[in-house]
């Protein structure tokens, strides 16, 4: 018998796939404070500028915006802190070994509640040159064309 998966985004990086080749993904838990998992349920985050970074043998996610809880008193998080992902020994081993190949970096590609457990899509991604950005939005535009065309 299939398990019932549960599954609700908080937030989308649409800016990674524009700028970045995605080689590969893995699902990453990430270690939150509780007025951070509140503020997520009320959808307050944002991935544009966020990356992971492999520190010490454990991976980092940089520059995640989680906003404050408003309902939140002194002991509330800290917006842009550092946040640990957690992964297999065997997936971190891995990446070690493919971030340090020129080019690749781990990028954030959304964020998404999974059974109750805040759940980060991290994915192994090579830089896009400005030419194949424009090529990607040609092609974009010709196969929106294309599909005018079949409605008429």
């Amino acid at each position: 018998m299939a398990e019932k998966v549960n599954e609700k985004n908080i937030t989308v990086n649409r800016k990674a796939r524009h700028e970045y080749n995605i080689l590969q993904t893995w699902e990453a838990g990430i270690v939150l404070v509780g007025t951070e998992v509140k503020s997520l349920r009320q959808g307050k985050a944002n991935l544009v500028d966020s990356y992971a970074k492999l520190i010490d043998g454990e991976v980092w996610l940089i520059n995640l915006h989680i906003s404050e809880y408003t309902q939140g008193n002194i002991n509330n998080h800290e917006p842009k802190r550092d946040r640990k992902l957690l992964l297999r020994k065997s997936e971190i081993r891995k990446l070690i070994g493919k971030t340090k190949e020129k080019g690749l970096t781990l990028v954030p590609l959304r964020l998404y509640f999974k059974n109750g457990k805040v759940k980060v899509e991290l994915a192994l991604a090579k830089g896009k040159k400005v030419y194949d950005k424009r090529k990607d939005i040609a092609k974009r535009d010709f196969q929106r064309e294309q599909e005018r065309r079949i409605k008429y």
